[in-house]
């Protein structure tokens, strides 16, 4: 019963505490001077105020110099130069799409890759093969590899066949079987 009381004297003593702190003595607002009236000039518009600039920043130049940036829609994979032999002939691939429009996996040669995994399925196998670069690629039967154009013909439990054709003495096209076979576990 002590403490019910007390704090109905808390709240009492809260209240009062309010009333008193929310009460405001207005004080009347001055009189107004009397404003003389003087003759109308002629009134000159001047001209429009430029809006002050806010910022600090100097215009006209940019904070950013992409000059130096590289282009995001090109490969970043160079572009190898056909090789020549030495009797002055190009030992040039068969060529079936310009060398701009190749993709990273056919800016290296074939047996530089190495075979990282082979993912047997019941419709098809695929393999992953990584570049020299450390790219890893996720390949099926009938991609194409390579800088010599190779063409994925075979992919089994333990190995990748690609089958590569090439313009050899100017005669017609050869092939060349390569087998990029998967590393055994340790």
């Amino acid at each position: 019963m002590k403490r019910n009381r007390s704090s109905q004297y808390a709240v009492c003593l809260l209240l009062a505490t309010m009333l008193f702190a929310c009460s405001k003595k207005e004080e009347p607002p001055p009189a107004p001077a009397p404003v003389q009236v003087a003759p109308a000039a002629p009134v000159v518009q001047p001209a429009a105020p430029v809006q002050k600039q806010l910022s600090s920043a100097v215009p006209g130049r940019t904070g950013f110099d992409f000059s130096r940036r590289r282009d995001p829609f090109r490969s970043a994979a160079p572009v190898a130069p056909a090789p020549v032999r030495p009797d002055g002939q190009s030992a040039a691939p068969l060529q079936l799409r310009p060398s701009k429009d190749q993709l990273p996996i056919q800016s290296f040669e074939v047996n530089k890759f190495k075979v990282a995994g082979i993912i047997a399925g019941l419709q098809e196998n695929r393999a992953l093969l990584v570049d020299p670069d450390g790219k890893g690629y996720v390949v099926q039967k009938g991609m194409r590899i390579g800088s010599n154009n190779g063409r994925i013909t075979r992919i089994t439990a333990s190995s990748v066949e690609v089958v590569e054709s090439f313009r050899a003495d100017g005669k017609g096209s050869k092939k060349r079987k390569i087998v990029l076979t998967l590393a055994k576990k340790r």
